[in-house]
């Protein structure tokens, strides 16, 4: 028996067993030297704007800077400002509420449609799809042409339909009053970003083993049951990954509201973050605050997001 292991100890020391895989050796280079290019790109497209607008942000830089007069170095006055700043706070509350607003919705209804097609025969949920595609594929601006002609004060196909209805909405002005601004910027950004949403998730939906589900109904297991308890927690990474890249998109939407308020929205009560910076820096010349607000949104999106984060990796350690 010792004569045995002890033979079998001087084969394994010589090397692995013919026809099995070889344990692959730890510590070679080869990986991070394949991650080095990608590493360098992403250093020179992303960190160089974000230490330019971080510089930018500690300078007095206006117009006079534009035609080359050298920019002032005030450290964090700027930032000073923008916290003593009244209005700015109104701006951030204002872009907080409209970015969770639309982010519930838009996942809400993308998920409903994602469910409803997952139940679709084959040309229903074809057709659906197609127009989830093209108004998705649809430009932004021409998107929002439409839109502005539905909700056109005199022509508009809105005022019309609730005017046949009984309802005094002739010559409404949708734009004029922040409420209702916003109420057609929800409407314009939520349709713009469904599609995603639905595609995305049903995209999830699709890989469901459909014996779990099965399953569930033969224990007895209701719609709502099945829905929480069997197809939630399947599809829940992908769910956080979408959830994530809406509040970011929500919270710095931009086209969309400056379109609308060129159309004839009042910009300084419908202002969201990104119309702000932008207005303050191209519209005032104040770069320099403008980039002080570019960091403070950028900060403010690492704030809403941590949540959606720590889920992700927490869901990353349970697999």
């Amino acid at each position: 028996m010792t004569d045995m292991l002890s033979h079998t100890a001087r084969d394994t020391s010589r090397g692995p067993v013919p026809g099995t895989a070889p344990r692959p050796r730890r510590g070679t280079p080869l990986p991070y030297a394949l991650l080095v290019p990608a590493v360098l790109a992403l250093a020179v497209a992303l960190g160089y704007p974000l230490v330019r607008q971080v510089v930018l942000s500690m300078q007095d830089f206006g117009l006079a800077q534009q035609f080359g007069r050298p920019p002032e170095f005030v450290g964090a006055e700027n930032y000073r400002q923008l916290v003593a700043d009244g209005y700015l706070w109104r701006v951030t509350l204002r872009s907080i509420a409209f970015c969770l607003v639309n982010a519930v919705l838009t996942m809400a209804i993308g998920v409903g449609l994602a469910l409803l097609m997952r139940h679709m025969s084959r040309g229903v949920r074809l057709l659906v799809q197609t127009g989830l595609l093209l108004a998705w594929a649809m430009p932004v601006v021409a998107s929002l042409t439409v839109w502005q002609w539905l909700f056109d004060t005199q022509y508009g196909v809105v005022n019309y339909v609730l005017t046949g209805l009984g309802l005094d909405y002739e010559g409404h002005g949708w734009l004029l009053r922040p409420l209702s601004f916003f109420f057609v910027a929800t409407v314009i950004v939520v349709w713009m970003s469904v599609p995603f949403v639905a595609f995305t998730v049903y995209a999830a939906l699709t890989q469901l083993p459909e014996e779990l589900v099965e399953a569930a109904e033969i224990d007895g297991a209701g719609a709502t049951s099945r829905f929480r308890h069997v197809v939630l927690p399947t599809i829940r990474p992908v769910l956080l990954v979408v959830g994530l890249l809406q509040v970011i998109w929500d919270l710095r939407v931009f086209t969309q509201i400056y379109i609308l308020q060129e159309a004839g929205g009042s910009a300084r009560d419908t202002n969201l973050l990104g119309t702000y910076i932008y207005r303050l820096g191209i519209g005032g010349g104040e770069f320099g605050m403008s980039a002080a607000v570019a960091i403070f949104m950028l900060a403010l999106t690492v704030v809403l997001t941590a949540p959606y984060v720590r889920a992700m990796l927490r869901q990353e350690g349970e697999t």
